[in-house]
Formats: structure tokens, sequence, C-alpha cells
């Protein structure tokens, strides 16, 4: 296990520094970042001042590492549009976002579950066709289209729930719905393949022969075999509603790293796009390995194999 787990933090810190490597990219690749910070009719003396005020002027290895530097403790510097520091920006944004985003998934898990689980009991039957009907929906459609109509129908027409905002909890019911019924399909689909496989292997019908009640076979048996891989593909799911949470964000305008991640954009505030592409890369890196970590002690063969 202790190999396992060092050669799997060993790749995850390669990722994390490839990842940090390209995210200081993003300073340089649309020009020169010292205009994008004093402005395009800046004149060439103020241009100057700002390249020398920030750095700009030294070597670009040597940047890197004094920016890499402060990141690892959690300075990202200050933003260019707001002159505020980025991590008390960040650190106001971030809950708001994870909360979002841990909802969302235990909303997703909740449903996908025992809809897989009864799609698979009952394979090519109208429930089975139901819940793929339900899953290639929730596939198909784009996020902001299912937002807009939840909007209408419960913040407009039948007043249930406020639209925008972050004040109550009430105000994340429909994002919430919204992101895990984008998360749902992949999970259900998931499940209804595994448990389908897992019903026809050997170690299911010898625990029917022994006697076993249904719900045991397929809850204590199935099931168990099932969470590996929905383990895997739920962590990468968190980490896919963690980054991509900006649309959901701004139409119920929620002031979460979404959101900042988007006025940062339109105002080309890089240290603040750098730290937070940064920060979801290495909350994506960490889920990842905390999956394989989970993984590895549901499944024992998965660790041997390294």
């Amino acid at each position: 296990m202790s190999n396992f787990l060092f050669r799997r933090l060993v790749s995850a810190v390669l990722t994390i520094l490839v990842v940090s490597a390209l995210t200081f990219s993003l300073a340089f690749l649309s020009g020169d970042p010292a205009i994008a910070v004093a402005g395009k009719d800046s004149s060439a003396a103020e241009i100057a001042r700002v390249r020398e005020f920030y750095g700009f002027d030294r070597p670009v290895a040597e940047q890197y590492i004094d920016w890499l530097g402060k990141a690892l403790r959690g300075d990202f510097g200050r933003s260019y549009h707001y002159q505020q520091s980025v991590h008390d920006m960040i650190a106001q944004r971030l809950p708001i976002t994870l909360g979002l985003g841990a909802a969302a998934l235990a909303l997703a898990l909740a449903l996908a579950l025992p809809l897989g689980i009864l799609a698979s009991l009952w394979q090519g039957s109208l429930i089975d066709r139901l819940m793929l009907a339900i899953s290639v929906v929730g596939q198909a459609m784009p996020t902001f289209w299912l937002a807009l109509l939840l909007i209408v129908l419960f913040g407009l027409n039948l007043r249930l729930l406020p639209i925008s905002g972050n004040s109550s909890l009430a105000h994340f019911v429909m994002p919430t719905v919204v992101l895990a019924y984008f998360a749902m399909p992949a999970l259900m689909r998931l499940t209804r393949a595994g448990m389908i496989d897992a019903l026809q292997s050997d170690y299911i019908r010898t625990a029917r022969s022994k006697g076993l009640s249904p719900s045991a076979v397929v809850l204590k048996h199935a099931l168990r075999n099932v969470l590996i891989p929905i383990v895997s593909i739920a962590a990468v799911q968190l980490g896919a509603l963690l980054g991509g949470s900006i649309v959901v964000e701004q139409i119920f305008a929620l002031q979460g790293l979404g959101a900042l991640s988007y006025d940062a954009t339109l105002r080309s505030d890089l240290p603040v796009l750098q730290a937070i592409t940064l920060l979801v890369a290495a909350f994506y890196v960490g889920l990842t390995l905390f999956a394989d970590l989970l993984n590895a002690i549901l499944d024992p063969r998965i660790r041997e194999g390294w």
C-alpha cells in the first residue's frame, strides 16, 4: 500500500507542477502582460514602469519560480483590477462554489444510484427505457437552458424560489438541481452497466444459492463492486462541477469562483485567473488521488497492480 501511495503522490505532484507552468504562461500567451495591466492607450514610459514594478522585465524562469514559491504559501499577488489580495478574494468566493458543487454531486448520487439499480434489475423494461431517456435528456440538455426553465417555472410563475443571489439556502436549490442533472447521466449509466455485469457473475449466483435475500444480494454484494468505478467518476464529476459552474453562477448571480473567473477574464485580471486555474486543477488532482486511494482500499487488486 505504501508503494502505491508513493507512486500516486509523485504522479499528483508532477501533474500539479505541469499545470502550474501552464497556468503561469497565461500571463504571456495574450501578449505583453505589462500592456495588459497598463492599458493599450498607455505611453511607453508608463508601460515600462509597470513592467519594472511587477517584475515582468526579469527572466521568465525566475518569474515562474518566484510565483510558484509564493503560490505554495497561498500568496497569489494582488488583483490588477480590484487592487485586493487574490487570496482574500478567493477565500470569500470559494465556499460558495464548494458548497454548490458538493450539494450537486450529493443530489446526483442520491438519484443516479437507485435509478441505475432499478434500470439494471428491470433491464429492457419500460422502467429501464425511462431511466435511459432521463439520462440521454440530461446529457443533451444545456445547463443554461435548464436553468432558464427552472427560473421561469419556479421563480417567475410559481414564485416558490428566489432566482438570484446567495443570501439563503433557498437561493441554491435551483443551481444545485441544474448541476446535479448535468452530473447524473454518467453516474446512472455507469451504475446500470456495472450492476448488469455484476448480477450475471458467478459470485452473485453463489450468494443467491446460499438463500440470501434479494436486497442483500443487490446492495451488499453486487453494489460493492460497482462502487469502485463510481467513486472514480464521482471524483471527476466533482472536479468538473467546480470548474464548470461559471454559466450557472452567472445565471443565478451566485458570487462564487465561476463568477469571479468570468469577471477576471473580461478584465484580463491575470493574477486572479492564474490562482483560480491552479486551485481548480489542484482540487481536480486531489480528488482523483483520493478516489484512487479509496478504490485501492475497496479492491486490493488495484494497489497490487501498481
